[in-house]
This record gives structure tokens, C-alpha cells and sequence, in this order.
């Protein structure tokens, strides 16, 4: 059994209170727990399993946005398609015509386009305006009906 030192330690007030409570608690000697809290407190084991922990947590949320900013960005590329689809689709016309009518398509997907763009650059977004549409503002007639 190794040999145990003897040492002082001046406490304030409230903090041998809660010392003693705990001691009570526990059934175990004041000495006990201040030389368990001196452990922790020198041990550098705890700081490097937090670490881990925080590390193991950041590298999951990185894994996850990564995750997500790929389905977004598949998302956005199925949009954009089945909307030039959408915008080229004509009915069947006569051979005379589908040049012209593929032309007009092109023509209203980049003006598409550019709507998107500027409406993106001023902040708009249309979940915000269909919000806005949903919810009458506070003090509406709509509101107290």
C-alpha cells in the first residue's frame, strides 16, 4: 500500500459546505474526493476524451453536410432540367415549325434563368413570399376573423 502525504488545503466557506454534503452523500472521507478532483483535475485523459468526442461529433455534422450539399446539388440539376424540358416541350408540330418552336423554348429558359438570378440577388425566395401569402400580417382583418 503506497504511502499517502499529508497536505493543507485552505477552502472558503461555501466550498467546505458543499465538501461535506458531498461527503455525507457518498459516505466516503473529504479527503477522498479532494484527492479524486486532484486526479481529474492533473489528468489529462478527460481533456482527450472530450476532444474526441467533439472531434468524432464535427466529423459527422462535415459527413452530413457533405451529404447534403450533394443532394442539393442533384436537386437543382433535376429542377433545371425538367424545367428546360418543360420550357422546350412542344406538341407535335410540322417540321416547318419545330425549329422555330425549339428556338422560342431556349429563349424562355434563359429568360428563366435570368429571373432566377436576379430574384436570388435581391433575396427573394419564394418560401418566404408563400409564408408571407399564408400568414396575414399581425393587426389584418384577416387575422381577427
Amino acid at each position: 500500500m503506497p504511502v499517502k502525504q499529508r497536505l493543507s488545503v485552505y477552502l472558503d466557506a461555501d466550498m467546505m459546505v458543499r465538501l461535506e454534503k458531498l461527503a455525507d452523500k457518498e459516505r466516503t472521507a473529504k479527503s477522498a474526493i479532494a484527492e479524486a478532483a486532484i486526479i481529474s483535475f492533473l489528468t489529462a485523459d478527460d481533456s482527450d476524451r472530450w476532444e474526441a468526442a467533439v472531434t468524432r461529433r464535427m466529423d459527422r455534422l462535415a459527413r452530413s453536410v457533405d451529404r447534403m450539399e450533394r443532394d442539393l446539388e442533384f436537386s437543382v440539376e433535376a429542377l433545371a432540367l425538367y424545367i428546360r424540358a418543360w420550357l422546350t416541350a412542344t406538341p407535335p408540330l410540322p417540321d416547318n415549325a419545330q425549329a422555330a418552336a425549339q428556338a422560342k423554348g431556349r429563349e424562355r429558359y434563359e429568360s428563366f434563368i435570368g429571373a432566377l438570378g436576379r430574384r436570388l440577388a435581391k433575396g427573394q425566395r419564394l418560401s418566404r413570399e408563400v409564408s408571407e401569402e399564408v400568414t396575414p400580417p399581425a393587426g389584418s382583418d384577416a387575422a381577427e376573423s
